[in-house]
């Protein structure tokens, strides 16, 4: 069957019906995901289809020329076990490759029951990013708070791209500013020291990404953002890597509900890990 399998760029309708297929295996997307993660890299999403119906696809999304990040990887689950999954999943990483120029590094979450496949796949584990889930309380903001708003750009888009392995201008400028969703920098002497986004999503709301440059502003911005979903359900994807991140979820009484591991194929970046308190996303990293 895999010989009947036309893989071709998706259209952007077609990732509407890939959101649908995430919301519907429980991954929760935010409300605004599609559109955001579209206009990012409008030529880093791949579709499936079998005698043109679509069947499975993905994103190959690159960060500048030397950084992709491959997600959304899913079959309807009519078709799986069929020898289809494989041929989408290693033409995702081989276009993405091309896309990028070399040394290539490319980077996933990949649910745990996948990991040897990604392996085989070249792709080696850095560590887990567990997803926690709590409740939004109300809270006093800390007036070291403020909106990213009122921040300049371009000294966020620098604190960002110091915690993420390239610069993604034009994600975070649509990130911070969606609909439904609150953005909040940490300022001390007029210098960012960390920040955090939460959206709405079909179920609650996600806070990602938070950075923050110790744990004691970390858990400003975590009660900052949570108070903007009081009464909801909140979720925080935390890499295992940092303790003291571990330490936090557990602080607020947030409980483990889902993971992925984070691999990377080739050179893994370098990142200020004890810094990263919650990733962006694990559709885009």
């Amino acid at each position: 069957m895999a010989a009947e399998l036309t893989i071709r760029p998706m259209i952007r309708t077609e990732l509407d019906t890939l959101v649908e297929w995430a919301a519907a295996e429980g991954w929760n997307p935010g409300l605004n995901d599609a559109q955001i993660f579209w206009d990012t890299d409008p030529e880093g999403f791949i579709a499936a289809d079998r005698h043109g119906e679509l069947i499975g696809g993905g994103s190959i999304v690159a960060y500048g020329a030397r950084f992709g990040f491959m997600g959304f990887f899913i079959v309807r689950p009519e078709y799986r076990r069929q020898g289809l999954g494989r041929p989408l999943w290693q033409a995702r990483r081989d276009r993405l490759i091309a896309r990028l120029q070399p040394p290539a590094v490319l980077g996933m979450d990949g649910v745990f029951v996948m990991q040897d496949f990604y392996a085989r796949g070249g792709f080696v584990l850095s560590h887990r990013d567990l997803r926690f889930a709590g409740v939004g309380v109300s809270a006093t903001l800390d007036t070291r708070l403020v909106e990213l708003a009122q921040i300049p750009f371009m000294a966020l888009a620098r604190y960002d791209a110091a915690h993420f392995p390239a610069p993604r201008d034009a994600f975070l400028r649509a990130w911070i500013a969606q609909p439904g969703g609150r953005a909040l920098g940490a300022l001390h002497d007029g210098v960012l020291h960390g920040y955090g986004v939460i959206r709405p999503c079909q179920q609650g709301y996600k806070i990602g990404p938070l950075f923050a440059a110790t744990a004691e502003i970390a858990d400003s911005l975590y009660r900052g953002l949570a108070d903007h979903a009081r009464g909801e359900t909140v979720f925080l994807d935390v890499p295992e890597n940092n303790p003291a991140a571990l330490a936090l979820a557990a602080r607020h009484g947030l409980r483990e509900v889902f993971g992925c591991a984070r691999m990377y194929y080739g050179p893994p970046p370098r990142l200020p890990d004890r810094e990263i308190f919650g990733v962006t996303t694990f559709e885009l990293g």
